[in-house]
């Protein structure tokens, strides 16, 4: 390695300790409390809409499956639950040595955001970061579970300092920032299960391919595309490097948008559970129906989960309290998470 200093101190970071739309680490008791009470020997698990990864760090004992469309919480699940080993003195070092940096040259970041979401300053880092990474993966220096770890960090503390509400649709305008960058070394597992698979494609497709004991669903509920909410740490986990647009500077995210936003949320929701194959199925969906505004309201109606859901087994819904996202002032009352839990036809999965 071509640092040539003493490891110094710095700090960690959990799976949890990211903001993020729909995040279901506060009721993962909720969640874990239902599968080991009414499902029996489920060895594998298939989180096919993972988001950060929450729910399937509550098993992460057992042989995990996760996918989700966007490449930033595939190359965080690939982190935290990834098959490949890694050397956690080498992640030390280098976020130590990644904190300890002034940088104050041009790069991507600063091009195209600068005091937007970050200060130049922290852009000029930011971008200097994501290069290094890549060089150092080039050089073979680092492996690829290594790379993710220390993207994952990176992304971890972009979100920290992010001069939003939350996630990336608007950037507070005149804001400053009040702290600087700093990475965090994730507590992730050395060795996970060696059978674990992450994946990045739309779950739809997926499916078909894989096979679990029990498959975990928790699409969008809404019409908030999530590529929108957080299309600048996609950009940044990709690294392609894109032409951006707009106040909010948004690359293309066309190949991006989940049809579990639109009217069509229903029809593929139902071709999804045709095609799935395990015993059981789980599905997450609260019972905002209509009760926000219309960017908020649930895309699927219970008629249609509860009549897709029944076509392949016996359906049992279960509730808990759960206090939803809101941008505005409004307060939304008597908000619960279902968990849909359909035990599937015997001969079917």
């Amino acid at each position: 390695m071509e640092t040539a200093f003493q490891v110094g101190s710095y700090k960690t970071t959990l799976i949890n300790n990211r903001r993020y739309l729909g995040n279901k680490y506060k009721l993962l008791s909720f969640i874990t409390d239902v599968v080991d009470a009414e499902c029996t020997g489920v060895e594998v698990i298939a989180d096919i809409f993972a988001g950060t990864g929450a729910v399937a760090s509550a098993f992460a004992d057992r042989r995990l499956i996760t996918n989700d469309i966007l490449y930033s919480n595939y190359i965080c699940n690939f982190a935290w639950f990834g098959a490949q080993a890694y050397e956690p003195r080498k992640i030390i070092e280098l976020i130590v040595y990644y904190n300890a940096l002034f940088v104050d040259t041009r790069n991507y970041m600063t091009d195209n955001f600068s005091d937007t979401y970050f200060s130049r300053a922290d852009c000029a880092k930011i971008g200097f970061i994501r290069e290094d990474i890549e060089r150092r993966c080039r050089r073979g220096e680092l492996n690829r579970r290594e790379q993710a770890i220390l993207i994952t960090s990176l992304l971890y503390a972009m979100d920290k300092i992010a001069l939003t509400c939350g996630h990336y649709d608007a950037f507070r305008q005149g804001a400053e920032p009040d702290q600087p960058l700093e990475l965090r070394v994730p507590l992730a597992p050395i060795e996970n299960d060696p059978h674990n698979q992450c994946y990045n494609e739309d779950a739809n497709n997926l499916v078909k391919r894989i096979t679990a004991d029990l498959v975990y669903i928790d699409p969008p509920y809404n019409s908030r595309q999530y590529c929108d909410a957080y299309h600048v740490l996609e950009n940044v986990a990709r690294w392609e490097k894109p032409e951006v647009f707009g106040v909010g500077r948004k690359m293309d995210r066309r190949g991006l948008k989940s049809r579990y936003c639109t009217r069509d949320a229903s029809a593929a929701f139902e071709t999804l559970v045709k095609d799935i194959r395990a015993r059981y199925i789980l599905l997450s969906y609260n019972n905002m129906a209509a009760k926000g505004n219309a960017r908020s309201n649930a895309k699927i109606s219970d008629e249609d989960i509860l009549r897709i859901l029944s076509a392949r087994g016996k359906v049992k819904v279960f509730s808990a309290d759960h206090k939803a996202f809101n941008a505005g002032q409004s307060a939304i009352r008597d908000n619960a998470e279902r968990l849909f839990l359909c035990v599937c036809n015997k001969g079917e999965g």
